[in-house]
């Protein structure tokens, strides 16, 4: 059949939305879709929803998509509630893609919306506990904890306010990247100062202020080697993505001057590996089945937005997708390569540790920066001569990785 495109993009500001509703946020989002697109409501066949946090925070269990969608003005349609952990949003956009290809619909929105700030600070954060198997809680996170013993952790280097149990983790894989290859505490710094910088020129982006590798390296920990500036925050938000197929195209505006191609979408599932067992991550496998669909390498790779729910998550993610060498991510954000100018910007719109992190609408928040660089919209932001875009978005854990990993490519 023929190619898949990204018709229009939209989202809010990340951030806190105190007088704002889930579905206040939604509605924003979608104004601006179909604004992009050049849609009208009626044009949306199948809707697939994203939301994680419903559920618990608001007590909307069972239907949050079709309550949303009514409430912004589109009654009728077919909806997809879908929940996927931080995969959420783009498992959204997936599936939207598989029911165009399918032949189900010519027209598909993904959206997504959390209201995840609330009074509660702790009951906020504790959403993320059942990102695991919750019977295997407290042996799973000795054996994830464990990974970091070794690497002495310097007094005044925890972090006396609360947290989610999954900083810890992520500390954890801190410290093994240490041990294993060299990765040091300012090369992280670096890859989160780098992405401080960017989100300056990012209007949507929750934090909009530069740091320095100093800065960061002297901001508040978390727990060592992270600290403040290094973890994503916790975000209100609404993102979404119009998908067409070509006649679904025509339908909107006859013209693929704006589209962006779906070049590759893949999913992939954690595997029982050992932890030094790095060819069968998650990541890795999801990235090479996207690369062998569309045809394209890690060398072609103009940009890329990946799951940075802290900047050891950038690390990681950038040697799974084959963007460096194992344990040469930190090295190369030292270096200014992963930088705006550098060989290949990752997280150019600040990435989740600044743009920030409502679950439902992250993914969908990533594709939205990359459509906009492919498009040459991103101001100054701009990636010079971005043609080739990756997509890397995971969530929860299994074993020694995470849970899901969702990768997407797109073409000019």
């Amino acid at each position: 059949m023929g190619d898949i495109y990204v018709a229009g993009v939209g989202m809010t500001q990340f951030g806190r939305h105190p007088y704002k509703q889930v579905w206040e946020l939604a509605r924003e989002a979608l104004v601006e879709v179909l604004d992009d697109a050049g849609a009208a409501r009626s044009d949306i066949e199948t809707v697939f929803y994203s939301g994680q946090t419903q559920g618990a925070l608001q007590g909307q269990f069972a239907i949050p998509g079709q309550v949303v969608l009514a409430r912004i003005g589109l009654p009728l349609i077919p909806v997809y509630n879908v929940e996927n952990a931080c995969a959420s949003g783009t498992s959204a956009f997936q599936l939207a893609v598989q029911a165009i290809r399918a032949g189900q619909c010519d027209i598909a929105l993904a959206i997504g919306a959390e209201k995840m700030n609330i009074d509660d600070k702790r009951r906020s954060i504790a959403l993320f506990d059942g990102g695991w198997d919750v019977s295997l809680a407290e042996e799973s996170a000795a054996r994830l904890l464990a990974l970091g013993e070794g690497i002495a952790v310097p007094d005044g280097s925890e972090s006396d306010r609360p947290y989610s149990r999954f900083m810890a983790i992520y500390a954890a894989m801190c410290r093994f990247w240490m041990k294993e290859f060299g990765t040091t505490q300012r090369q992280i710094a670096a890859v989160s100062a780098k992405n401080h910088m960017h989100s300056v020129h990012n209007p949507k982006s929750q934090y909009r202020k530069p740091f320095t590798v100093e800065e960061v390296l002297r901001a508040p920990p978390i727990t060592y080697p992270l600290t403040m500036p290094m973890c994503s925050p916790v975000s209100d938000g609404a993102a979404a993505v119009i998908v067409c197929s070509e006649r679904g195209l025509r339908k909107l505006n006859g013209s693929t001057a704006r589209a962006i191609k779906v070049a590759a979408t893949a999913i992939a599932t954690a595997s029982p590996r050992e932890a030094t067992a790095f060819e069968q991550a998650v990541a890795r496998r999801a990235a090479d089945k996207a690369y062998e669909a569309a045809g394209i390498g890690p060398a072609d790779v103009s940009l890329a937005e990946v799951h940075d729910a802290t900047a050891m998550g950038e690390v990681m993610a950038v040697e799974f997708l084959r963007l460096t060498e194992m344990g040469g991510a930190g090295a190369a954000a030292e270096r200014g390569e992963l930088s705006l100018g550098g060989r290949v910007p990752v997280n150019p719109s600040g990435g989740l540790e600044c743009k920030g992190h409502p679950i439902g609408a992250t993914g969908l928040g990533q594709i939205t920066e990359l459509v906009t660089q492919l498009r040459g919209e991103a101001g100054a932001r701009q990636v010079a001569g971005a043609r080739v875009a990756l997509q890397e978005n995971g969530g929860g854990q299994v074993g020694y990785e995470e849970a899901v990993v969702t990768v997407n490519l797109f073409t000019r």
